[in-house]
């Protein structure tokens, strides 16, 4: 299903603007009731010959008026990476995608200039989809019924849809994924997700310590504010060849090596080494082994990276790859 994704800042440019079902929402995760959202988008377009689009603020609002207000422990953490929030997007049949900066200018614009520069000049929306509690414009002005007079004075539709629920009842959403990441709950992350926690990015050159130490690893950074828990997982690696590969990773800052705190992600492949550097890695996350952890010295932090090792080797032992 996946499909070509358009990506524009603000909006596409007037000789690129096309008729679209829209939806928007910060999708950090894009977990099933994400998916729902957009399976609805999806149908419409085609029904109607538009084209399936998603706006989306960068940073989060909740971010932006975290920093204004400084308090910063306000801001979410981030699911996804923008590039894994563009791939799963795109892998949901989005065709165009249209990030707005979350800044002053947004942040006060009125309700009316929201629908008439934005949804009917920019983007030309012709049919709207929104979660039941949709706010928008200055001070949260803007609601559904607004949305709906500004539609029949404009040509568009506007739908909404209730809240997604999981097998037990409970509302499917971002804030969910995060506490469940933040706790090392990868199986629940996974059933909100529709698929395993990953995170992707280049292989960058490291400080050759693992290697050092008998486990060479592929070096990933990390977007601020990751949502997962710093630990020991068991993951798979794909981009390395036509399967994915066996290995162990650790997230986290490298306390036992490092002082700066800044987090990475360090996965040692379990079945050899690979020319990796400069490729464009996944990492799925599939079983937490244990929290991160500082040792008294280098030979104390071997002995944890073999046993971690071993362990992984079983888990997959276990279920396979």
């Amino acid at each position: 299903m996946k499909t070509s994704l358009h990506l524009y800042r603000s909006a596409p440019p007037p000789a690129q603007r096309t008729p679209c079902a829209l939806t928007i929402g910060n999708f950090d995760g894009v977990h099933r009731g994400h998916q729902a959202i957009l399976a609805r988008v999806r149908q419409a377009a085609r029904e109607r010959g538009l084209l399936p689009t998603v706006m989306t603020f960068e940073p989060h609002p909740r971010e932006y008026f975290a920093a204004l207000n400084q308090r910063p422990e306000l801001a979410p953490t981030r699911i996804s990476g923008l590039r894994d929030k563009l791939e799963a997007l795109a892998c949901q049949g989005m065709a165009q995608v249209v990030i707005e900066r979350f800044n002053a200018r947004l942040a006060e614009m009125s309700a009316n200039a929201f629908i008439e520069d934005l949804l009917v000049a920019r983007l030309q929306t012709r049919w709207l989809l929104v979660g039941e509690d949709f706010r928008f414009g200055r001070k949260r002005s803007g609601d559904i019924d607004l949305l709906r007079e500004a539609g029949m004075m404009h040509g568009f539709e506007v739908q909404t849809l209730a809240d997604i629920t999981d097998r037990h009842g409970h509302r499917v959403s971002s804030s969910e994924v995060r506490t469940a990441l933040a706790v090392g709950d990868l199986a629940r992350a996974q059933d909100l997700l529709g698929r395993p926690y990953q995170i992707s990015g280049h292989v960058i050159h490291g400080q050759k310590l693992g290697r050092t130490l008998g486990f060479p690893t592929l070096n990933l950074r990390v977007a601020p504010r990751c949502a997962a828990r710093s630990g020991i997982y068991v993951v798979r690696a794909h981009g390395l060849g036509a399967q994915p590969r066996p290995a162990v990773a650790s997230l986290g800052v490298r306390p036992t090596v490092e002082d700066h705190g800044r987090v990475l992600l360090e996965a040692h492949l379990l079945d050899g080494p690979a020319d990796a550097y400069g490729k464009l890695v996944r990492v799925e996350f599939l079983h937490k082994l244990r929290d991160e952890e500082k040792f008294p010295d280098l030979p104390s932090l071997t002995a944890a990276i073999a046993e971690d090792a071993r362990n992984a080797r079983a888990y997959f032992a276990v279920h396979g790859l």
